[in-house]
């Protein structure tokens, strides 16, 4: 079969391996499709950070997977061949207190493994997975619409049930990359009735606005707050969201919550300085930490996009196939896209 290897510097290896064969509570895919994630291009694509959970182990890439069972292992009961399935994109050893949860992002067991880190991922013809990891793909959703949801879809409904968003609130999304999208996207379903995000790339702006994701979309610079103060009339919002992993957008987003209101921190790496009285302290504002999803959440999460009518493949503005991986990663890697998606099949 045919996959892609990340080994650095922004360089994309394409190889030849043999199909594998499921063993025990596992499961063979075909891929369909496999999205390409931030965290792809920043912990692997541009270097190897080389350690903890980040750790790249040289395997086949891509940790946003989904795609069709084509055989089953003995010890599988959930699943059969012909099931279309989303895979969670970390295994989990199952047993400790996180895995308990349904956090494998968390799991603290030496065999945990991520898709496309430390395991073999979505970019190729075929994906070994653990039953335990996979999640039934409605029918109404597309197999591009289950790879968004495997990483990207699910993180950003995570932060929004940390949030606990509403008809009541206003949001602020600082950071319009696939994430910051998919947050304005279910924030609006999930009934908040003012959704603003903010970004420095005027092209991704210019999606936001073009998708009809958000009330209004600021270009951030050195008046964002301003800008920002005055959609809320000086009240700030009840809800922000950073999505980007900037310091400075991060803080914009802090400092444009309401008193009383929460915030919380999604895009990884980087650092954050504030002054905490005014920022936090004083306006007594909650701010959280989200990292991904549990299983649970991206379960129920699949379960409502169906409901809602929803497909996070709207978010996605470039496809190419499995041997044009170099010229996928290249485009995610510009920033200024929205979502990249590496196809296999007929989706």
């Amino acid at each position: 079969m045919r996959g892609v290897l990340l080994p650095g510097d922004r360089a994309v290896e394409d190889v030849v391996r043999p199909v594998p064969r499921p063993g025990h509570g596992q499961v063979l895919l075909a891929m369909k499709a496999s999205s390409i994630c931030g965290s792809d291009l920043r912990a692997i694509y541009r270097e190897h950070l080389g350690h903890g959970p980040e750790a790249y182990q040289g395997v086949i890439a891509g940790h946003e997977p989904c795609g069709q069972v084509v055989a089953v292992g003995p010890g599988v009961h959930r699943l059969a061949p012909g099931d279309r399935v989303v895979v969670y994109h970390i295994a989990g050893c199952g047993l400790c207190e996180e895995c308990r949860r349904g956090y494998y992002i968390g799991c603290t067991d030496p065999s945990r493994a991520a898709y496309g880190w430390q395991r073999d991922g979505g970019h190729a013809d075929f994906l070994l997975a653990e039953e335990r990891t996979c999640l039934p793909l409605p029918d109404s959703l597309t197999y591009v619409d289950g790879a968004l949801v495997s990483c990207g879809f699910g993180t950003a409904f995570e932060a929004l049930l940390r949030l606990d968003v509403s008809g009541t609130d206003t949001l602020l999304v600082t950071g319009l990359g696939p994430v910051g999208l998919a947050a304005a996207m279910l924030g609006r379903a999930m009934g908040v009735p003012f959704v603003v995000g903010s970004d420095v790339t005027p092209e991704r702006v210019a999606l936001a606005r073009d998708l009809g994701l958000v009330d209004e979309a600021v270009l951030a610079g050195d008046d964002v707050g301003d800008a920002l103060a005055g959609l809320t009339g000086g009240r700030g919002f009840t809800a922000t969201l950073d999505a980007s992993g900037s310091p400075v957008a991060r803080r914009q987003a802090l400092e444009a919550t309401a008193t009383w209101g929460r915030c919380v921190f999604v895009g990884e790496g980087g650092t954050v300085e504030l002054d905490v009285s005014p920022s936090l302290i004083h306006k007594q504002v909650t701010l959280h930490g989200s990292w991904v999803t549990s299983v649970g959440h991206m379960a129920d999460l699949l379960v409502l996009l169906d409901r809602w009518q929803l497909h996070p493949e709207v978010l996605v503005t470039h496809t190419f196939p499995l041997d044009e991986a170099a010229d996928a990663y290249r485009t995610a890697d510009g920033a200024t896209a929205g979502k990249v998606c590496i196809v296999m099949d007929a989706v």
